[in-house]
């Protein structure tokens, strides 16, 4: 009976991590690429456009996303956990040039055009600025040879998809307007930093997007009713 229980929980263990390996599969990338939508945002979006590099990764196999810490010499966010990105320029293309350039001048990772995934749904930030969360997969962080650039970047690390998802680290952020209450953004919690404000909705969005069997949970838990 016990080998029959190691048995079983060792089968169990297997087909769920199998589950999180498909999120970066080849049939996972071209369903996800099908359903995101690219948006270039042509005309405004070298004035009030920026873009970010929504980055996947693998930890020995392991789905992850990876993450900065931003410098806190820093005059906005300092400190806080962030993706890759920043304004387009002039000469950008477009937004996944623009996110492609600044991981580059942050992190000194070259990624290719293709492992970009698609340009998910535009944030709105506070100020007016429409950000534009650009998809890839990295592949193996173990492949990866980061040259930090310490004037915007402090640290990088990653957290498993497995962690995100897992309903103890998830919970949200009601944010006030004024006197009265204004929107509710999701957060996640991790031992060392969290991830919320916009780096967390694009998080969500990426996961609802590639772990569809993880959406309804991900609904009740930042869809919270204004009031």
């Amino acid at each position: 009976m016990f080998l029959q229980q190691r048995r079983a929980i060792s089968q169990a263990a297997s087909h769920v991590l199998n589950d999180w390996r498909y999120c970066l599969s080849l049939d996972n990338e071209n369903r996800c690429r099908q359903r995101s939508k690219t948006n270039e945002m042509q005309g405004s979006r070298q004035q009030k456009c920026a873009s970010i590099l929504v980055s996947l990764c693998s930890v020995e196999g392991q789905p992850s996303f990876l993450f900065t810490l931003r410098s806190t010499a820093l005059d906005m966010n300092k400190g806080d956990v962030s993706f890759a990105g920043g304004k387009c320029d002039l000469a950008d293309r477009d937004v996944v040039a623009t996110a492609l350039r600044e991981t580059w001048e942050e992190l000194g990772i070259s990624v290719a055009a293709e492992s970009v995934w698609g340009v998910l749904k535009p944030l709105c930030h506070r100020k007016g600025l429409t950000i534009a969360p650009v998809l890839a997969n990295l592949g193996p962080v173990e492949d990866l040879s980061f040259r930090i650039n310490p004037g915007e970047v402090e640290d990088v690390f990653t957290l498993p998809l497995s962690h995100l998802c897992n309903p103890q680290n998830c919970g949200y952020t009601n944010f006030r307007v004024g006197e009265k209450y204004g929107y509710t953004l999701p957060v996640f919690h991790n031992w060392k930093q969290r991830v919320w404000g916009l780096t967390a909705v694009a998080v969500n969005q990426t996961l609802k997007l590639i772990v569809p069997s993880y959406v309804q949970q991900l609904r009740a838990d930042f869809e919270v009713p204004r009031g």
